[in-house]
This record gives C-alpha cells, structure tokens and sequence, in this order.
C-alpha cells in the first residue's frame, strides 16, 4: 500500500498563544488511536516554533544558516503524519477528519503527497 505524507501547516502568528486545547488533544489522540489500530498511521509528530528552527540554505556552492523565526514566512509546517492508504483519497479523507477535530478558531491547512518509493 502507498504511504502519505501530510503536512500540517499552520499560521504560527495567529495560532491560540496557549496551543491545543484539553479537548482538542483528547480528540487528536482518539483518533491517532483509531488510526494505528487501523494500520492507517505509521507515523506522526508535532513540531517546536519556528523561533527555536534554523534554515539551511545551499546555494552557488555555499552554505548559510538562518536562524528562526522566520518573520517573513505566514504559514509553517507545524507538525506532519505518515499514513499508509489504499490510495490518495482514502489518505485524503483520513486528513480531513484530522482538520475536523480542530476548533473553529484554529486555521489549519494539510498538504497531502505520496512518499516516492524506491
């Protein structure tokens, strides 16, 4: 079966200050939970503020480090999942019920790709 990437992007600037809440936690792990038992997530992980990240950057041969956060950039990548699917819809639909257990005050945006094999 053809494994998924989905990137959780977030605004980082206007995400609650306090993060998830209780509930939205709970409902993130019943359905992490769902999603293992259904050998459909093989991997997931939440990711710091871009203020404690640093940038590679390779270009014309050389090197440079930038250090977070990145003023300039909106929407980050503020978490991701690996998840194992009969084909990109049904890995569409799981990430749509991830985006669901969100509150309504939360803006969330996932990108989903295959991860190529090989």
């Amino acid at each position: 079966m053809p494994r998924y990437l989905s990137l959780i992007r977030i605004d980082e600037q206007n995400a609650p200050a306090e993060g998830p809440s209780p509930e939205l936690i709970q409902r993130m792990g019943e359905l992490i939970e769902e999603m293992t038992k259904a050998g459909v997530m093989l991997d997931n992980a939440g990711l710091t503020p871009t203020e404690q990240g640093t940038r590679v950057h390779y270009e014309g041969g050389r090197i440079s480090l930038i250090d977070g956060p990145f003023t300039e950039t909106k929407e980050v990548v503020g978490g991701y999942a690996v998840i194992q699917a009969k084909d990109k819809a049904e890995a569409i639909e799981w990430t749509k019920r991830f985006l669901k257990v969100h509150e309504p005050h939360w803006t969330v945006t996932c990108e989903v790709r295959e991860v190529m094999e090989g």
